[in-house]
């Protein structure tokens, strides 16, 4: 992660967008040390949110694109298990996109959400909305966490 700061805020970019892949990435990492190294906060927080939620979307996508077999082959999840996580979505809809941040159950989610292909204008609203606070509330924990050195 220290190799993507130091490329700036394009690194900050590129890893907000392969941590909100499967790849298991901590882009908070980079923005913490931009943070400390005085980068621009504004453009730091559009940067991280944009390049995060840009690969949800690219998880979306993909789930978009998946056929029933190919998930159970290949993740080895149950058709029931994929049937169960339907009902939820039925019920709560594109809103699940808001957690699409959260670490481990982010990226299933997202794909989930294509997969069922849930309405792609509400998801992307929500996710935007959910990982932008995330990099917000990040960046305050970063700026608390420098005033106690």
């Amino acid at each position: 992660m220290e190799a993507l700061a130091e490329w700036g805020l394009i690194g900050l970019f590129i890893s907000s967008f392969l941590a909100a892949t499967i790849l298991p990435l901590s882009s908070e990492i980079v923005l913490s040390i931009l943070i400390a190294n005085n980068y621009d906060l504004n453009t730091c927080l559009i940067l991280a949110t944009i390049g995060n939620w840009l690969g949800g979307m690219s998880s979306y996508g993909l789930g978009w694109l998946a056929k029933w077999r190919f998930i159970e082959k290949y993740f080895r999840i149950k058709i029931e298990t994929i049937k169960n996580f339907k009902d939820k979505i039925d019920k709560w809809g594109s809103v699940i996109a808001f957690f699409c941040w959260l670490p481990i159950i982010g990226d299933p989610l997202a794909v989930g959400l294509g997969f069922f292909k849930t309405n792609v204008v509400l998801v992307s609203i929500w996710m935007f909305i959910g990982k932008m606070i995330r990099y917000i509330a990040w960046a305050g924990i970063t700026y608390w966490g420098f005033s106690l050195i």
